[in-house]
């Protein structure tokens, strides 16, 4: 089954719970996408211009989500596109039907400083998620 590149932002409490059961949840979850030009025409015909468009769309979703102004997370995960459903308007919000489970996440960003320029999301790999937990509470 082909797989889709979602962008997930999360917060503190769901850190918290994707430590505790394995799994970004409950169902449905909402992410970010780039979509096929077919399937989103607005949002251009270039990959990079697509996964850029959904990478940015999730990290204002994430300063919406953290706690006093603090630092963005984002979980980059990669699940079947069979779970992935489309909202109605041109942009990238998408909803899964499904958890997703850790094994399924491929990376963590997170703020270098709060309130940062989308490029400026560190880089964490999967295993690393204690210290992500760590940098939120600091």
């Amino acid at each position: 089954m082909p797989l889709v590149r979602v962008y997930v932002p999360l917060d503190p409490a769901s850190l918290a719970a994707l430590r505790r059961s394995g799994e970004v949840g409950p169902a449905p979850v909402a992410a970010h996408a780039a979509l096929t030009p077919t399937a989103r025409p607005g949002l251009g015909n270039d990959d990079e211009e697509r996964e850029y468009a959904a990478w940015s769309a999730a990290a204002a979703d994430a300063a919406d989500r953290a706690p006093d102004g603090g630092r963005r997370v984002i979980a980059s995960a990669d699940v079947d596109a069979a779970v992935v459903h489309h909202g109605a308007s041109d942009d990238t919000v998408v909803e899964l039907d499904t958890v997703i489970a850790l094994p399924r996440i491929a990376s963590f960003h997170i703020d270098e400083e709060p309130g940062g320029d989308v490029s400026d999301l560190l880089w964490y790999d999967v295993t690393e998620l204690d210290d992500v937990i760590a940098l939120l509470g600091s």
